[in-house]
């Protein structure tokens, strides 16, 4: 198990290799649909330090405002990454991210601004929202909560033990593309077209 805490050196995560078990510690960010396309539109300059050589997290937390006024999340799990397909490598180079969580896995687009910008891409265990939830410490902060909704909100979170594999690394390596081309030679191989 590799223990990697943000920020996170962009050496460090070169060194990750796909299957690589990791226990991820520290301050990341919540970001989906809407503030991808924030992020690469827009390109707000708030969000510069708290990227820089850290993790977006494709989630849609479910969250309750404590009577003190402080937000806890009752469930974190990913949600499907693909969508962020045309903007996640723009998002990792512009902000210096050094990592993605999700579900799913993503292409080739994503792929290479990984390879080329130094991030990997953590697989979350899907269906295990409540389970991850424990890995939340404390919500930082919260962005654009008014005008996207809880869901897409920027939710600045600190982690402990957060658990991950990865599943594509900063070499090019695609778990989730590797599977794809032997999941179709043997269906063509089954039906006969090979």
């Amino acid at each position: 198990m590799i223990k990697l805490e943000t920020p996170i050196p962009e050496e460090r995560i070169r060194e990750l290799k796909l299957g690589d078990s990791v226990l991820l510690s520290g301050v990341i960010v919540t970001a989906r649909d809407q503030g991808h396309k924030l992020m690469v539109e827009q390109k707000p300059d708030f969000l510069r330090p708290l990227l820089k050589e850290s993790v977006i997290y494709h989630c849609g937390p479910v969250v309750r405002q404590e009577p003190d006024g402080e937000w806890r999340f009752i469930s974190a799990g990913p949600t499907t990454s693909i969508r962020e397909e045309p903007y996640q490598a723009d998002v990792v180079c512009e902000y210096n991210v050094r990592g993605v969580i999700g579900k799913g896995g993503m292409g080739d687009r994503t792929s290479e601004g990984l390879q080329r910008c130094g991030a990997a891409y953590l697989h979350a265990v899907g269906g295990a929202g409540t389970l991850i939830a424990n890995a939340v410490v404390k919500v930082l902060a919260v962005h654009y909560l008014e005008e996207f909704g809880t869901p897409e909100a920027f939710w600045v979170i600190q982690v402990k033990d957060f658990p991950l594999v990865v599943t594509m690394d900063a070499a090019g390596n695609s778990l989730h593309k590797r599977i794809r081309e032997e999941s179709s030679a043997v269906a063509r191989t089954l039906i006969g077209l090979d």
